[in-house]
This record gives structure tokens, sequence and C-alpha cells, in this order.
């Protein structure tokens, strides 16, 4: 069955004998879906190109690199997989890798867990706007101004070591940044200080989310406070904590600006050496960009095989509600 095409006067078609306007027929795309698509690209291309310039390209490159040997200038020379023989039998890495490890394995549960009890105690109270703003103020601050600060907190003659020194009835307080025995932990004490306060506003936000009747009913059939903290209110608050926990897990493997301010040098004996520092100190300072290159795919495999580590245990631990 043919339709026609109904012309007024003017000559121009309006409308098909179907009730369609030009271009709404099988096999024809509209004249607005074809202008909208052309003035999403003007808005998604800049966005678009800077992506590919910027992320995929250098990632692409830094992928090339890695089985090359390059110091920056002259020809690439292929070398296979040596730069990733060289980094996983070098003492150096695993130092990076080791520390790197225990900065996550230190920060993300403790930092998440102290996170959950202030949000759980920020949740009753009113005004509790000041002490947001106050937790939150390290998110917003430069890491590098944090590090500065903390830096000075924690020298020997610092008011931290003042203090421990005069508990303890020493004549000089601890070198938290000199000390290789310490200096990882005085990094990770940063690090969960600066980190809190992104992690207590989601969690905040996720307490919010708890369905009020189910904590009403725990109440009404017995259930005690920390009863209901542990058996409902951390169960529904998993996902959040799925969530979070995943974000820091990535987040502390890629600390450096940190470590790079408050010690020099990777610290003493390489106690704060971290794979990112690692990863900067072959590229930037030794000019071996092939090593340092093949340093960060290793990065990226131990970044995805943690986060699908998580992803396999998710079900095990994180309830969704119904």
């Amino acid at each position: 069955m043919t339709t026609a095409t109904v012309q007024p006067s003017g000559g121009l078609p309006t409308q098909t004998a179907g009730g369609l306007p030009p271009g709404d027929g099988i096999g024809h795309e509209p004249r607005w879906r074809r202008r909208d698509r052309r003035w999403g690209w003007v808005f998604v291309g800049p966005q678009a190109f800077g992506i590919a310039v910027f992320t995929l390209l250098p990632f692409a490159f830094s992928f090339v690199l890695a089985f090359t040997e390059w110091n920056g200038f002259g020809p690439l020379k292929f070398i296979g997989f040596d730069n990733f023989r060289n980094q996983l039998t070098d003492p150096l890495f695993g130092r990076a890798v080791l520390n790197t490890m225990i900065i996550a394995v230190v920060t993300v549960p403790i930092g998440l867990s102290l996170s959950i009890v202030v949000a759980t105690a920020l949740e009753k109270i009113r005004g509790r706007t000041l002490y947001l703003i106050m937790f939150f103020a390290p998110v917003v601050t430069s890491s590098v101004a944090v590090a500065l600060i903390w830096q000075q907190l924690l020298r020997q003659d610092g008011w931290l070591s003042t203090i421990v020194a005069n508990l303890t009835g020493a004549e000089v307080g601890p070198d938290w940044l000199g000390n290789p025995n310490i200096a990882l932990l005085a990094v990770c004490a940063v690090t969960i200080w600066s980190s809190m306060g992104l992690n207590v506003v989601i969690f905040l936000a996720g307490l919010q989310n708890v369905s009020p009747s189910v904590l009403e009913a725990a109440q009404i059939d017995g259930a005690g406070r920390m009863r209901r903290f542990f058996s409902v209110t951390l169960p529904l608050l998993s996902p959040t904590i799925f969530f979070q926990s995943v974000i820091a897990f990535i987040s502390s493997l890629q600390t450096f600006d940190l470590v790079f301010v408050l010690v020099a040098n990777a610290g003493p004996d390489n106690a704060t050496r971290t794979i990112v520092y690692h990863i900067y100190d072959l590229g930037f300072k030794k000019a071996q960009f092939g090593v340092s290159s093949a340093a960060s795919i290793i990065l990226l495999l131990l970044s995805a095989l943690i986060t699908l580590a998580q992803f396999g245990v998710e079900k095990r631990f994180v309830h969704y509600e119904d």
C-alpha cells in the first residue's frame, strides 16, 4: 500500500497520508534527531578531544614504551618483556609494592571504620553543618599544603614530638619522618586524616537512606542500640561501604603527593617509597621511561586484580534492599 503526500498551496509537503511528518517514515531519521545529534557532538566534542589527547593517547604510548628502551631522546629500541622482568626482580620495586600495600591495608580499614563512627555520631546532631565543614576542610585543601603543615608537626622538634617527649620524660621526641621504622606509619596517619572528611559525608548520606521503619521494628523486637547498629545499620550500609572501599583502595595504591612532600627522596632507607613515587623516580629523575612505563602497567594490573577480588566477595558481604 502506497501513501500519497499531501501538498498545500505552496507546494511543500507537510504531512503524509499516514499522518507522519516528513522524514518520520520507515527507514528515514527525523530531521530534529539529526539536528540534536549534531549539537550533541558540538558539546561533547571538546571533552572527547581532551580525553583522547591527554588520556587515551598517553596511555597507549606508555603501553608501547613498556616494551622499549628510551631515555626521552632518540629512537625507540624494542626489547620485549625485559622491562617487566627488570621490575619484577628489582628490590626497590618490591619495597615500593610492599610499602604501598601496607598503606592500603592500614589506611582503608581504619579510615573507613573511623568515618563510620563519626558519621553515626553526626547523624544524631542537629547542627552538624559546622562539624561537616571542619571534617571536609582537608578534602578541599591542597594536598601539598596539607603535607607541608603535617611536615612541621611531625618534625623531631615539632609540636607532636614535644608532647610525646614531655609525656615519656625523654630528652627529645620521636623523629616521625626520619625514623625508617615509623615514617610509613606517619604517612598512613596523615592519609587517614586527610581522607576522612569525604568518607564521613558519603557515609552520612548512606545512613540517612537507612529506613527508620526497619530500625523501629528491630527496636520493638528488643534489639539494643549496638545490636541495631551491627545487625541492621551496617548491613544496610554495606553498599556504601563497598563503594568507598573500592575507591579507597585504588586511591591508596596511587599515593604520591603526600609522600613526595612529607619525606624527601622516599624517606630514610626508602621507608616511604610507593609505586607511584617509584614510577616518578625512574621516569623523571633517571630518564628510564621504558622501565617506568612497565612499572605503571604493573600498577594498573595490580589495581585491577584488587578491584576484581573486591567484586568477587561482594555478594557475600554486601546486602541490597529489595
